[in-house]
């Protein structure tokens, strides 16, 4: 995860292609029910404004974060799901009746596969990419980015060139040490 970014900005076409890579990610029934809400100069700016207002940023840690050029709102519809599981190949499941038919999100799974494949495809190409949680503001955000109740926001994306390594910080979690594959991994049950 890259926290610090350059101004510099991120061509369309590159951007497109880390999408469509980011699009054939697994998704239930192929429904691909997750959208992608590009924001780009003043929209960025409107996003970091209502997420984190002005008189919050003299604290904060990640500076060169807000330089990112492109801030992208992951967007998950349950409704896609719902039709597509109507349709006649899948409606012997019943999961097109109704959300709660569904023992498992298959909205929030599949937009977030997508999303960690987008943050691959980033860096792939050279880019900087950081996942990270709108905890403020996302009502002003729907309304502001005409964004509907029934989709589900996963998180958002910020996209760009990263600064040298020397100039972030990594964070507290970085220091985590890392699970090992026995602490993972269960053999035939939890005991």
């Amino acid at each position: 995860m890259v926290r610090a970014f350059r101004k510099a900005p991120v061509d369309a076409k590159l951007l497109d292609r880390i999408v469509d890579l980011a699009s054939r990610a697994p998704s239930a029934g192929k429904t691909q029910g997750w959208h992608f809400l590009v924001l780009r100069d003043e929209q960025t700016a409107k996003f970091w404004d209502i997420s984190l207002p002005k008189e919050k940023r003299s604290s904060f840690r990640w500076q060169h974060l807000l330089d990112a050029p492109i801030i992208g709102l992951v967007f998950a519809d349950p409704n896609a799901y719902l039709e597509r599981y109507s349709e006649s190949d899948k409606a012997k499941t019943k999961l097109g009746e109704n959300i709660s038919s569904w023992p498992t999100p298959y909205w929030t799974v599949d937009a977030s596969f997508a999303t960690m494949q987008l943050l691959l495809a980033a860096h792939d190409v050279g880019l900087g990419a950081l996942f990270f949680g709108v905890f403020n503001g996302e009502n002003q955000l729907r309304i502001e980015f005409k964004v509907s109740e029934q989709m589900q926001l996963i998180g958002a994306v910020a996209i760009g060139w990263p600064l040298a390594e020397k100039t972030t910080d990594r964070g507290a979690s970085a220091k985590r040490a890392r699970r090992k594959p026995s602490e993972i991994i269960h053999e035939g049950s939890f005991s």
